[in-house]
């Protein structure tokens, strides 16, 4: 993967009004780091901030499009109020949510960075409300023969709660008592295993089975 330090981050913007666009590009600007492509050339990005009026279904179709094409991080700006299904689209390439109304522009540019580098970035408000979307959901019982799941170690749970705290790799590393290098591995080892694609997937995964 490549440096940050490198290379300028490429970011595409969607938003649902010209108003909200133009104010998000404007926040993209005032880093450094950042260049922004062109509107539509999505392609070209390294990271995608979505910025829809509300998480329906044709935003979930965008992602299911994305996921199945160009494969890009998401970052999404959105009202917190209107979280329906923030799961499905963490499997379509979610990454981080920044809330319209509280986020500042470091909060926005800190997301982007993050998603480009293979992180994400996700509130301690968001995140609560994801855990209580997906506690709302009746869980299946799962099968100690057919779930990855049934696979997952004291350890990987440890490493998942401490995603879902927010921890980076170092500060997990420092918990664990473990070198940074063999964090990196037991978290690229867990999404192989999982079929997963980043952490906030990882995350995503814990709630639902239920596994944190």
């Amino acid at each position: 993967m490549w440096s940050t330090e490198s290379r300028r981050i490429r970011v595409a913007v969607e938003a649902s009004d010209p108003i909200t666009h133009a104010g998000i590009r404007d926040g993209i600007e005032t880093g450094n780091e950042f260049d922004l492509v062109v509107t539509g050339h999505v392609a070209e990005a390294d990271v995608v901030v979505l910025a829809p009026e509300r998480l329906d279904g044709d935003v979930l179709s965008y992602l299911r499009r994305s996921a199945a094409g160009h494969r890009k991080p998401v970052v999404l700006v959105i009202d917190e109020n209107t979280l329906p299904d923030v799961v499905t689209a963490v499997e379509y390439g979610l990454v981080a949510i920044v809330g319209r109304q509280m986020a500042s522009t470091e909060d926005l540019l800190h997301s982007v960075s993050a998603a480009a580098t293979g992180g994400g970035v996700t509130s301690p408000d968001m995140l609560e409300r994801l855990q209580a979307q997906v506690e709302n959901v009746q869980r299946r019982t799962l099968s100690p023969h057919g779930d990855p799941a049934a696979t997952l170690t004291a350890r990987d749970v440890d490493i998942m709660r401490m995603l879902a705290d927010g921890l980076d790799t170092a500060q997990i590393a420092g918990e664990l008592s473990y070198s940074v290098r063999t964090v990196k591995n037991l978290i690229s080892s867990l999404m192989t295993r999982l079929d997963l694609r980043n952490r906030p997937q990882v995350v995503a995964y814990a709630i639902r089975t239920g596994a944190i």
